[in-house]
């Protein structure tokens, strides 16, 4: 069994929570954090509007050959949801337009790709019973498809198309998103935990909706939760030595 648990990443709901309601107030959330950049960086918007009306209007193409459309350019928005990410999206969009370090970047920041399994299943790891039927791009706000509001953690059912690296497993995506799922949790039984658990809920989370999180925190016997400003989503990456040994000590009784 477990002796402890240490989770650093944000808490998913429990509570058969519809996946609609989470993906909404996620877009929410993006919405707030393209808001921030926006006011931290205000000349950014008319460049990145040009970026996108350019990519609408020229076959441009990525350095392993795919083409690098508008609603790929938008999920830049990842960044947003890093401790760094409104510099490193900065440094982007200061970049010549199709110089080879913007096309280099462009590619890094749209990496779905990279890990095929965490693009496919992604969205699955909210059907807490029932099917996704693709909830991130039902629910996408118009300027998050044509518009310039840049997404963050979001699957498009386009995506298999895009990106060269997904195309092999656009049939499995498919079926996934249609896929009626079990009840994920049982809430009852996390009701009753006895293993000591330990989490951070990072209060300006742009992936995780930090009101989601502190219900499960409440709704699972024995955890603490650690609610921080000091830190993005990526608060492990970030400062790891820190974090866990901050859940340790919660977790053994020693803060």
């Amino acid at each position: 069994g477990l002796r402890e648990v240490l989770i650093t990443g944000g808490l998913a709901p429990i509570t058969n929570r519809p996946v609609d309601e989470v993906y909404a107030a996620t877009w929410a959330r993006v919405r707030e954090a393209n808001q921030r950049y926006h006011a931290r960086y205000p000349g950014d918007l008319d460049r990145l509007r040009t970026i996108l009306r350019r990519l609408d209007e020229d076959d441009v193409r990525l350095p392993n050959g795919d083409r690098l459309t508008s609603r790929r350019f938008r999920q830049t928005g990842m960044w947003l949801g890093d401790s760094a990410g409104f510099e490193r999206l900065h440094h982007l969009l200061e970049l010549p337009f199709g110089s080879a370090a913007f096309m280099v970047d462009a590619q890094m920041a749209s990496s779905w790709e990279r890990n095929p399994i965490y693009a496919t299943l992604h969205e699955s790891s909210y059907a807490d019973g029932g099917a996704t039927r693709w909830s991130a791009h039902r629910l996408a706000p118009e300027e998050a498809m044509t518009g310039d509001l840049l997404g963050a953690e979001h699957v498009f059912p386009w995506m298999w198309d895009d990106y060269a690296g997904l195309r092999a497993h656009r049939e499995v995506a498919q079926l996934l998103a249609e896929h009626p799922w079990p009840r994920l949790y049982d809430a009852d039984r996390l009701a009753r935990n006895e293993v000591p658990v330990a989490a951070t809920v990072y209060v300006d989370d742009v992936y995780v909706e930090r009101s989601f999180a502190e219900e499960t925190a409440r709704g699972v016997r024995g955890l603490r939760a650690w609610v921080t400003n000091e830190y993005a989503h990526n608060g492990l990456r970030a400062d790891g030595e820190r974090i866990v040994g901050r859940l340790l000590d919660m977790v053994r009784g020693r803060a």
